[in-house]
């Protein structure tokens, strides 16, 4: 039976909810990987969510940050967190989604945005990436079907803008940022959207600022990386881009994965 699962930064839950509850009901995807969050555990809308038929586990933090997997199937064997990065900021989740006949690990992740490089933001970012990336060397032993989506905040390629000189010196496109990305791939991860389409100028970003949704000067940052298992059962991935058009909407867009 197919199994999707879906990304999202949903840029404050609670400040945009009836938008955000619109989007959910549309992408109706079996399990959706948020970020940016911005508030508490406590504070986070669980009734409105289960109310659309999913389990639900959050890693929030107030004002800032925040992380959640919901499911329309039980999670198990919860963790918060990446192992080795030792932080007080909420962006890191993981959990087993035990659907039947179709177990996948997914891992919900807000790396860091890492702007002005050159400071301790940038090294943030990079220090999370590194543990990241070795705690995804470590998962890759395991043999699981595991999807580690999320807002990576790094633009892999040229196309994945709408103009690269735009992005010159920008911590979202540093040839070290653009190194973490291809540390993952060079581990064995697989690009769900390089897989599956792989296209110039698809965006999941696009700034409130200078008209840059009417302009589509986008770019590309929310991606879904899998296990070898998880990339052999893909088949399709969709850019939910009507999202961006909605009253009050997230900055981002989902991007969701398909699996046999």
């Amino acid at each position: 039976m197919p199994l999707t699962i879906a990304t999202w930064n949903v840029n404050s839950i609670l400040a945009r909810l009836p938008t955000a509850i619109a989007v959910l009901k549309e992408l109706d995807a079996d399990v959706i990987c948020l970020q940016e969050l911005k508030c508490e555990d406590s504070r986070f809308p669980r009734l409105e969510i289960e109310d659309l038929g999913y389990h639900v586990e959050t890693f929030g933090q107030k004002t800032y940050n925040g992380v959640a997997i919901l499911s329309k199937h039980r999670l198990e064997d919860v963790s918060r967190g990446v192992p080795g990065f030792e932080h007080d900021q909420a962006r890191y989740i993981e959990a087993i989604v035990n659907a039947p006949d179709n177990v996948y690990r997914v891992a919900s992740l807000y790396a860091p945005n890492g702007n002005p490089p050159g400071t301790e933001k940038y090294t943030l970012k990079l220090d999370l990436m590194a543990a990241l990336t070795e705690h995804a060397r470590e998962r890759l032993a395991w043999e699981e079907r595991f999807v580690i989506a999320g807002d990576y905040n790094i633009i892999p390629r040229d196309v994945d803008c709408y103009d690269p000189r735009a992005w010159e010196g920008d911590a979202l496109f540093l040839p070290e940022s653009k190194a973490c990305y291809r540390r993952l791939v060079n581990l064995g991860y697989t690009d769900a959207f390089m897989q599956a389409d792989g296209g110039s100028h698809q965006y999941t970003f696009w700034d409130y600022q200078a008209g840059a949704w009417q302009k589509n000067n986008g770019i590309r940052i929310d991606h879904l990386m899998l296990t070898p298992q998880a990339a052999d059962r893909l088949q399709s991935v969709t850019i939910k881009k009507d999202a961006r058009a909605k009253d009050k909407p997230s900055d981002h867009v989902p991007i969701a994965a398909t699996f046999l």
